[in-house]
């Protein structure tokens, strides 16, 4: 049984979406857990969600990296944060991986410091599922790296792939790198130089893509500098919520309205769900030498459940392994 430890004091609404989605998690999945933060408060949440004869236990830290503290301060002068501990429990074997909504700068810093990354891996990459007309995508790097080299771009393919395959079950993912212009012609230096490697791999390269093709689920992975990718993952995430806020307006502005939204109530709710960050669980951090989910600082408790379920998968299904193979494979070559 594997088992996932979990930063209780990350999100917004610290300890209570976490300890209610690690109940959830352990309920639905078969796999136990790990709560890390401040025991006395862990234990009263706890017995609040009649947990009692589950595979829970409490890891306790005593201090917490708050989400405005700077990730290089955080990461020298808070050795006993949750996020610390949980990434230890990781790196020693007492979990197998592990989910937080705490600080993204402080998490992807101290995963990469505590853990360490894999072998064949020059930097990590952060991977978000973004839903599209036919399912889910992957967007990748979307924060952990600003500037790039090509090789680590071509890294950050093999690895979106990889993931798309095995969480995403895509029996062959197809590649997209985000330029501006389709034409390989279009693009910096940079997307010039990984179009050309990417064309001469073995991965399912289609070629550039742009923006506006990120959500027409043609492209399973989607691969760019962290810079690039973060300014997109931030303004979807913005106009989702946006999208969302006006149509609900538009339906209740009068009664004629109002009944059409009674009526279509059901397509509305089917909607709000397949857009809802929260059923995608977090974002992995790709290469590292363990699991590291990293979660919106307002995950709720179904956004919690759900990055567990897929730190669970992720070391069930040994994604790692697959991802050192094929890297080193490339490198080889």
């Amino acid at each position: 049984m594997n088992t996932i430890v979990v930063d209780a004091m990350g999100s917004d609404n610290a300890p209570y979406s976490e300890v209610e989605g690690v109940v959830q998690a352990v309920r639905e999945f078969s796999l136990a857990a790990v709560l890390v933060g401040r025991e006395d408060v862990l234990k009263k949440v706890l017995r609040e969600k009649d947990a009692d004869g589950l595979p829970i236990r409490i890891q306790n830290a005593s201090e917490v990296i708050g989400m405005d503290e700077s990730a290089a301060t955080a990461v020298r002068k808070k050795k006993d944060s949750s996020i610390h501990a949980a990434c230890r429990l990781v790196r020693e074997g007492t979990a197998q991986g592990m989910v937080s909504a705490g600080n993204t700068g402080a998490v992807m810093a101290i995963s990469k410091l505590i853990m360490g990354t894999l072998e064949s891996v020059d930097r990590p990459a952060l991977a978000a599922v973004l839903p599209t007309k036919t399912g889910a995508s992957v967007l990748i790097d979307v924060g952990a790296n600003v500037d790039c080299k090509p090789h680590q771009m071509v890294q950050f393919a093999i690895m979106g792939h990889i993931y798309s395959k095995n969480i995403l079950h895509k029996a062959k993912p197809t590649i997209g790198l985000m330029s501006i212009g389709e034409e390989k012609s279009k693009g910096n230096e940079l997307t010039k130089e990984v179009y050309e490697i990417l064309s001469a791999s073995k991965l399912n390269f289609v070629g550039n893509v742009e923006g506006r093709d990120v959500y027409d689920g043609k492209i399973d992975v989607i691969v760019c500098d962290g810079f690039t990718g973060n300014v997109a993952l931030k303004i979807s995430e913005g106009l989702i919520e946006a999208v969302l806020i006006l149509l609900k307006e538009e339906l209740s502005r009068n009664w004629s309205t109002k009944v059409g939204a009674l009526l279509t109530q059901q397509s509305f709710r089917a909607l709000k769900r397949k857009l809802d960050y929260s059923e995608y669980g977090g974002a992995p951090l790709l290469g590292v030498r363990g699991v590291s989910i990293i979660c919106h600082g307002r995950s709720n408790s179904n956004a919690i459940k759900n990055a567990v379920r897929v730190a669970h998968e992720f070391c069930a299904l040994r994604v790692n392994e697959r991802i050192q193979q094929e890297i080193s494979q490339l490198a080889h070559k």
